[in-house]
């Protein structure tokens, strides 16, 4: 079993031929966030080529893929950092690009981020990164935003070395502080970009394990990216991989790590024989 609360169902053996062409069967139904026919190129390399995704609401969807293949860049673009080329953004049925920046603006304070490298701010202590957003987008008092931090820091494990700056804690505590970070608004959308780059294998599993017990009780829509197999197999409802730009297969985790298409197998193995070479 993969994940721990979506049904992954069945897809009447539809889900290779569909999800090779980014048919979105899975979710006929509009979701809280979707890409449509997004292309993006930079100069003469084109990142996304007429990739649609449909990610499933209350659920851990990951996201996985060769280097290079636009997974970071797909983040960037459903926080509105980024404008596609072509096609369409859309976070709570609205396409991001058609509204005014200040909507915009508005938009984005549902999403939480959590960056490879935690990217917390090198000259506040943890207590002063995580309460940063609430200074910056709410008008709560003092004695609020400090019982929300504290609640997210013992969250996450870090109510004792709450006084610490970055460069005194571990990598792994970065990731976390980054998390409760990203948390503290109370997003419906939290966004992983490689959440396990850096860390050893044990601290990516209790990382892991911390994400599915936050998910559990606060639920949203969480999306992964992730070059880590172990990683996708303990998090995920969902599984998209990503191939030059265009979606391969989407589907329930369990029909991903049972798909018998070569290069999906291949990947989701770990394997060396397989279309996917090293070019």
């Amino acid at each position: 079993m993969y994940g721990n609360r979506a049904d992954t169902g069945t897809i009447n053996g539809e889900v290779d031929s569909a999800a090779m062409r980014g048919d979105q069967r899975l979710d006929p139904e509009p979701s809280t966030m979707q890409v449509r026919n997004l292309k993006k190129s930079f100069g003469d390399f084109q990142v996304m080529k007429d990739l649609t995704l449909n990610f499933k609401d209350n659920a851990i969807t990951t996201i996985l893929g060769p280097s290079g293949t636009g997974k970071s860049v797909l983040i960037k673009h459903l926080v509105g950092l980024l404008e596609p080329d072509e096609g369409e953004v859309i976070v709570f049925g609205k396409n991001i690009w058609n509204i005014p920046e200040a909507e915009r603006y508005e938009i984005r304070k549902n999403f939480g981020v959590l960056f490879q490298d935690g990217a917390l701010f090198g000259s506040m202590n943890l207590y002063d990164n995580i309460a940063f957003p609430l200074r910056k987008h709410t008008d709560m008092s003092e004695d609020d935003i400090e019982e929300l931090v504290m609640s997210r820091a013992k969250e996450v494990g870090l109510e004792a070395s709450i006084g610490k700056t970055p460069s005194e804690i571990s990598g792994g505590m970065r990731k976390r502080a980054g998390f409760a970070r990203a948390l503290v608004l109370n997003p419906k959308i939290v966004l992983f970009d490689e959440p396990d780059s850096g860390l050893d294998p044990v601290r990516t599993s209790l990382l892991c394990d911390l994400i599915l017990d936050i998910h559990k009780e606060y639920g949203g829509t969480y999306l992964v990216v992730t070059h880590d197999i172990r990683s996708a197999r303990k998090l995920s409802d969902y599984v998209g991989l990503i191939w030059r730009g265009e979606v391969v297969h989407y589907s329930g985790a369990e029909e991903a790590f049972a798909c018998s298409d070569p290069f999906v197998r291949q990947f989701l193995a770990g394997e060396s024989a397989g279309p996917l070479g090293m070019d």
